[in-house]
């Protein structure tokens, strides 16, 4: 038990100083456009003019999922534990977080894609219908919501509802 404080207290410690640190960060990610892509339908300044080259890719904000440090912490736990493998702990660090945040639509999002990475399909449909009951006029959220019922639909072998799911987060995302 304290060997794993030491740790989080560490991983805590390391996060703290990369954020702080006056280092350059770094460039936009560039990502090679597919052929299949018509370039019209891209912004002109996103295009090179260049053969060969990509679009410079802006990282999106990440979203404020909570103020409440408990909910915080239970997420960048189940973040860390989801990342290594430990898909059960990392749910239940979620479902605490949604005890302390029941109408929290981040939380649902993240159960949702969590169960979807899981096999639970059906699961992970019903969190993110929830998520989006409680997602208001966040249309980022109820787009990611739709992608995944969209994913999980595929895997379920529903290819018409997974259509019309990943059409509404198109709608949503334009």
């Amino acid at each position: 038990m304290i060997i794993r404080s030491g740790l989080l207290f560490l991983a805590a410690l390391l996060l703290l100083l990369a954020g702080c640190s006056s280092a350059p960060t770094q460039p936009p990610a560039v990502v090679a456009l597919p052929d299949a892509i018509p370039q019209a339908t891209l912004p002109p300044d996103a295009v090179s003019q260049q053969p060969g080259v990509g679009v410079i890719v802006e990282p999106e904000p990440t979203p404020v999922v909570s103020e409440n440090r408990a909910v915080i912490a239970l997420l960048d736990r189940a973040r860390l534990d989801s990342g290594a493998g430990q898909r059960e702990a990392a749910g239940a660090s979620l479902e605490r977080a949604l005890r302390i945040e029941p109408r929290n639509a981040w939380l649902w999002l993240e159960l949702a894609q969590l169960r979807l990475a899981q096999g639970q399909y059906v699961q992970a449909i019903a969190l993110a219908q929830k998520s989006n009951s409680f997602a208001g006029r966040e249309r980022r959220l109820q787009a990611l919501n739709w992608r995944v019922i969209g994913n999980a639909r595929v895997a379920q072998g529903n290819s018409s509802g997974a259509e019309q799911a990943f059409k509404h987060a198109a709608v949503l995302e334009q």
